[in-house]
């Protein structure tokens, strides 16, 4: 997000959040992005949300210590950052022994599909056909192509999910194709696989490797087939869709 793009042209606001980095800042017509993820997720039925965010001053505890928005917000402290497996472990004390969902805070996911994950009563994920996500999201095939493929077993379970795949793993033409846009329904048995997890090829500690690890260890994951359009605000050029769209699905943002 903090890199220049001239082809994109941004207000003065959304230069200074995009250029600091704090994307789910950037104001989407007239609000931060982050305020229309918190009210799809109260249409889905959360009450609660924790933000995870880094120690010291921060402009996302700022804006939402005081901010207008449909959820109570709980501000969860990462000590360093160690990736996102090492990032749902500053979790852990506030979930307790209830379910939670876990997603990103640059995705704005379809209400229906956060339901889903809210209706169930088990550890699960949405999945994305990968051609439906191309003509209903604002995310470019370049990037949807190296997402996580997700394989399915024929009782509706993840069995496998393959992170940033290669041309060799990619099913063939006319073979189901789903992808994890890292949305999750977890429980208290996530947390001994995100602290035993091994850290990945780029030393960090990521969340789908716990997340087979938890499987390994028997824990189940239903996958629950999902629609989008999940909006991506992970780069300046997304900006413009992003608005077009959110302005279309006119999300309640106010208590």
């Amino acid at each position: 997000m903090r890199a220049e793009d001239p082809s994109v042209h941004l207000t003065p606001e959304q230069e200074k959040a995009a250029s600091a980095g704090l994307k789910a800042l950037i104001p989407i017509a007239g609000r931060p992005f982050l305020d229309y993820v918190l009210a799809s997720l109260a249409d889905a039925g959360i009450r609660t949300v924790g933000l995870v965010i880094a120690p010291g001053e921060n402009p996302l505890h700022t804006y939402y210590a005081s901010a207008r928005v449909r959820v109570a917000i709980d501000f969860l402290i990462q000590a360093e950052p160690r990736g996102t497996a090492d990032a749902l472990l500053a979790a852990e004390a506030w979930a307790g022994d209830q379910p939670f969902l876990t997603l990103n805070s640059d995705n704005l996911y379809p209400t229906e599909a956060l339901r889903a994950l809210v209706d169930l009563d088990e550890p699960g994920l949405p999945v994305f056909d990968r051609d439906e996500m191309l003509a209903s999201s604002n995310i470019p095939h370049d990037r949807v192509k190296s997402f996580a493929l997700v394989e399915v077993n024929a009782a509706g379970y993840m069995t496998r999910i393959v992170e940033k795949p290669s041309a060799a793993e990619i099913p063939p033409p006319g073979s189901p194709m789903w992808l994890s846009m890292n949305c999750w329904r977890f429980d208290a048995r996530i947390f001994p696989a995100c602290r035993a997890v091994a850290p990945s090829p780029r030393g960090e500690l990521e969340l789908p490797l716990a997340v087979m690890l938890a499987v390994t260890r028997g824990v189940p994951f239903r996958a629950v087939p999902a629609r989008g359009p999940v909006l991506d605000l992970s780069r300046r050029g997304d900006t413009p869709e992003v608005v077009r769209q959110v302005q279309q699905q006119q999300l309640h943002l106010e208590p």
